[in-house]
């Protein structure tokens, strides 16, 4: 069964809607300024003025909008020559209508000179909002001469809610940061846990059987087999304390947090789902009973691998602690939400308190390889032993809710 590696990547931006949105603001208000004129055209001394100008910054805007989609693209050039047009559009409203100063009115830019202001937040956060906002605001003052309590009133709160919005956006982006640092965490304990899981089920197990093979032998063997049970304690240490090499990363990119996981494909060459009573059918034996449904029990090959994968290392513990000659059962229940796989010896079953030393010891494999691979699928792994009656381990995995 060949495996692939496959990269997911998962890119998180939550200032990526305000980008979005500074786009839409930006057409909104560049209609709002032409139609205002259109509206209010004989009010102007010299209406060629104002049409000069609404016509650069309505081609400006339409011309520029892919400079706002993100702030990879909204440069430092590109901002000061948005704030200079909009600052321009204002110191030019007196020239266009005489009577502006005079009658308080909205000058040619109108609200769309905030929008130079709010790309100066998104893109560079609070500090660079209050420089901009300051300029914008005293073009204004210098428009009016003799400022009214509405131009004060206006300019003060374009001033505070530009500020505002570029805090925000720093606290997002730190707030990114730490996400994405939580979901690399969250990442290489998945990872580690499916290593050490594989290692107990390989490596670890084939030491352990060197281990007692060899002490039974004596002579050479006996040699042999210390060295191996040292290197099994020493591999248990290594995996039980995260020392395994992750394949994650995070990074903070202009588009956003970005986690890049490269992770080992372990589904079969399926594209439909597999009936789980196969991957179970060849642990029937001798002393090894399976009880089946009469229909398939299709499960996605994920889940179906890593369920087979419990029960067979159910099926090793039995032979390990319950010995050679213990019997053993497996019996699968369908279900119309969750698939139930039942795996019970007649073995003498576990002394209490025994799973909490072996995890203490850094022997995981109850804790990985049965518990870690359901939790892994959004199930859950029940264990029930009473001394002298034999262990019981019930797998549960639900339907459509496997976790990856």
């Amino acid at each position: 069964m060949a495996k692939a590696q496959r990269e997911r990547v998962v890119r998180m931006s939550v200032e990526q809607p305000l980008w979005r949105a500074l786009t839409g603001y930006r057409v909104l208000t560049m209609l709002y300024a032409v139609g205002l004129f259109v509206v209010t055209r004989d009010e102007f001394e010299r209406p060629w003025v104002a049409v000069s100008y609404l016509s650069v910054m309505a081609l400006w805007t339409l011309v520029t909008l892919p400079k706002v989609a993100n702030a990879a693209n909204c440069t430092k050039r590109f901002l000061g020559i948005d704030l200079t047009v909009a600052l321009v559009g204002i110191l030019l409203t007196p020239l266009a209508n005489f009577q502006a100063q005079l009658i308080d009115g909205p000058t040619l830019p109108t609200i769309w000179a905030a929008g130079s202001v709010l790309a100066y937040a998104i893109k560079g956060g609070w500090r660079w909002a209050a420089f901009a906002s300051s300029l914008v605001a005293a073009a204004n003052l210098v428009e009016r001469g003799t400022p009214s309590r509405d131009t004060l009133h206006n300019v003060l709160l374009v001033w505070i809610a530009s500020i505002a919005i570029g805090y925000v956006v720093e606290v997002a982006r730190a707030s990114e940061r730490t996400l994405a640092r939580a979901l690399e965490i969250e990442a290489a304990t998945r990872e580690r846990e499916r290593l050490a899981r594989d290692i107990h089920d390989s490596v670890l197990q084939v030491l352990a059987m060197v281990q007692r093979r060899g002490t039974a032998i004596g002579g050479e063997a006996a040699e042999l087999g210390r060295m191996a049970g040292e290197q099994e304690v020493a591999l248990r240490t290594l995996v039980s304390s995260g020392l395994v090499p992750t394949s994650r990363a995070s990074e903070d990119a202009l588009l956003g947090a970005v986690v890049r996981s490269v992770e080992v494909d372990e589904r079969v060459e399926h594209t439909g789902p597999v009936d789980l009573r196969s991957l179970l059918a060849p642990h029937a034996g001798a002393r090894v009973s399976f009880a089946e449904p009469g229909a398939p029990v299709p499960l996605e090959p994920a889940a179906a691998l890593e369920l087979a994968a419990a029960v067979s290392a159910a099926l090793d513990n039995v032979r390990k602690h319950a010995g050679e000659g213990a019997q053993a059962w497996i019996l699968v229940e369908d279900e119309p939400n969750e698939v139930i796989v039942t795996v019970r010896d007649d073995g003498p079953g576990i002394p209490e308190g025994r799973l909490a030393q072996a995890e203490g010891e850094g022997r995981m494999g109850v804790a990985l390889s049965i518990r870690g691979r359901l939790r892994e699928l959004g199930g859950s792994a029940e264990l029930l032993s009473v001394p002298g009656q034999g262990t019981e381990v019930e797998l549960k995995v639900p339907r459509g809710k496997v976790k990856r």
